[in-house]
């Protein structure tokens, strides 16, 4: 309801006793509170807010508060009609296709950096892709042999040392 926008009054339903306050509170205290949430509320604000409790300022915080939020909300609507009048209706879907191709471009551009990283990430998918093949015995053996080979190869290699001799 809230993130609708709709405005409602929470009563207790035993008391009879308005809770709206307590009620939209708790539901800050949980979201802040979250793991792996989002805080809006930063810490030096809340020490600013519990600073203004018994001051003289005290009654000028709330209308205060509300004033800057509603300042807010209209910002973050003229920032969002910009954005879609800039790049057009669909303007965060293409955001989001724009952030994906500048993300994929960023994984290719790293594979030059690290491309035994890239090859090995692709050979575990082949090797995946090839278990779920079925075999042969004959095959199975092969790859073996094969496997065999490769590794006298590596260990020749090595005794070789790094300069070939």
């Amino acid at each position: 309801m809230v993130k609708n926008g709709e405005d409602f009054v929470v009563f207790d339903a035993k008391t009879g006793e308005e809770i709206t306050r307590s009620v939209l509170t708790q539901i800050i205290f949980e979201q802040e509170n979250k793991e792996g949430g989002q805080n809006l509320l930063p810490i030096a604000f809340l020490r600013q807010l519990i600073r203004f409790y018994g001051d003289s300022m005290q009654m000028l915080v709330p209308r205060y508060l509300e004033v800057s939020i509603e300042s807010l909300t209209r910002e973050q609507e003229k920032f969002r009609n910009q954005v879609a009048q800039a790049f057009g209706v669909g303007a965060f879907t293409s955001l989001e296709e724009h952030v994906r191709r500048n993300m994929d471009m960023f994984e290719r551009a790293f594979t030059m950096f690290a491309p035994f990283a890239r090859r090995e990430s692709q050979n575990a998918e082949t090797a995946a892709e090839l278990e779920k093949q079925p075999t042969k015995s004959g095959d199975i053996d092969d790859l073996k042999r094969q496997l065999d080979e490769m590794k006298l190869k590596v260990d020749r290699l090595a005794e070789k040392g790094p300069s070939g001799e």
